[in-house]
């Protein structure tokens, strides 16, 4: 085995490369969720799950991390005992997911940044910007690798979208249109549900619910795929089901780069609707339309042209950088395991890279940043601001 973990000749327009030794995560928060993003570092065979903090009560520490098959020793009740412990230990995690509620973000990224360990958290990033602010410095002075996980970047076809956009092939944007539609919340016995709790508790959720949750999605990936920042907003809030501490409904008006208009909404009370985030990005000489439900095709248009369905595959017109990050061959489908496996593949390539103390150029990998899970916390709080103000427009 090499002393470094990336190949010594590197080729970063080509497929992404072996490492040469698994990487070890931890995990921290017990979740659904977090089973999830485990099965998918694991797909990706540069990852092994190794410790975990589970439960912050002993017994169900251990009891949850022996259902993962995690020893039992590197069961731990909180975060900041995992962080010291692991930290300490010739094998301890090379980096960590953090999967907790909201609320714990800050504190849990904090712990292991200090530790010296490098960090992959959910969004939103943090409840407060002032946090958020604090993890965006804490990373740079530590200098580890810290992503957030907006996951639907990481699906092959948005990819090529974003190419698309950046090479021309649209013209120049006029227009961008995003939404995130659900169903899940309508019956009203949903709120008792322990994994939805928290997500209606302001102490833990923070100001927003379905904003902060699946309405950040939606930002990010707006502004992922046109290039364009989110400059302004125009937003109302509402409750559309059973009576709830926070929304579960947004709707709002976007300007962004350029003067550029758009259209936001994201709700959680739109029958038929299990994953029904759309992105429309429309220019001057075509447009792009995606859709989660169907994630496996782009629709390209060239005004005055055949409409082009791209789809995804090895060797089906897709471009070289979106080929590396398609999982399976052509006639078999994938979906968010692969995208959540997409994205710690270029998680793991950033902690190698680290690690080796190698420079890498900065395009080469598209996975989500500490900077944009604060841009995330900020449109958060634009959109807080602009509906307290009765749906004024906010500068984000």
């Amino acid at each position: 085995m090499t002393g470094t973990l990336l190949p010594e000749m590197l080729f970063f327009d080509g497929p992404f490369p072996r490492i040469s030794r698994r990487l070890r995560l931890g995990i921290v928060g017990g979740g659904r969720i977090s089973g999830m993003q485990a099965t998918a570092a694991r797909l990706t065979d540069r990852w092994d799950v190794v410790a975990g903090a589970l439960s912050s009560d002993p017994g169900q520490a251990k009891a949850r991390g022996a259902e993962r098959y995690l020893p039992q020793d590197r069961c731990y009740a909180s975060f900041e005992e995992m962080a010291i412990a692991e930290a300490a230990r010739p094998d301890g995690v090379d980096a960590v997911m953090i999967t907790t509620p909201n609320h714990l973000h800050h504190a849990a990224a904090k712990a292991f940044l200090n530790a010296g360990i490098d960090v992959l958290c959910d969004k939103p990033l943090t409840n407060e910007m002032s946090e958020a602010k604090e993890l965006v410095l804490l990373a740079g002075e530590t200098g580890r690798v810290f992503g957030v996980s907006y996951t639907m970047s990481c699906f092959p076809m948005i990819r090529q979208a974003r190419e698309i956009v950046a090479d021309g092939q649209i013209g120049r944007i006029n227009q961008i249109h995003v939404e995130f539609m659900q169903d899940w919340m309508i019956p009203d016995s949903v709120a008792d549900a322990p994994h939805v709790k928290w997500r209606l508790d302001p102490s833990k959720s923070g100001r927003t619910s379905c904003t902060g949750d699946i309405g950040t999605h939606a930002a990010h990936l707006a502004s992922f795929v046109s290039g364009l920042a989110m400059t302004h907003l125009r937003a109302e809030m509402h409750v559309c089901g059973a009576p709830k501490p926070l929304e579960d409904t947004v709707f709002m008006m976007t300007r962004y780069e350029g003067d550029v208009p758009g259209t936001l909404m994201a709700t959680r009370l739109a029958p038929g609707n299990r994953g029904g985030l759309r992105l429309r990005v429309f220019g001057s000489e075509g447009g792009l339309e995606w859709d989660l439900e169907k994630s496996e095709v782009l629709k390209f248009n060239r005004f005055g042209e055949a409409d082009r369905i791209i789809s995804r595959g090895h060797g089906h017109g897709v471009s070289a950088r979106t080929e590396r990050l398609v999982q399976t061959a052509r006639g078999f489908p994938e979906g968010i395991i692969e995208a959540w496996a997409n994205l710690y593949t270029e998680f793991a390539l950033a902690v190698a890279a680290r690690r080796d103390g190698l420079s890498v150029p900065d395009d080469w990998l598209g996975m989500p940043r500490v900077a944009d899970g604060a841009r995330g916390v900020r449109f958060i709080e634009a959109t807080v601001r602009s509906h307290n103000g009765g749906g004024a427009w906010v500068a984000v």
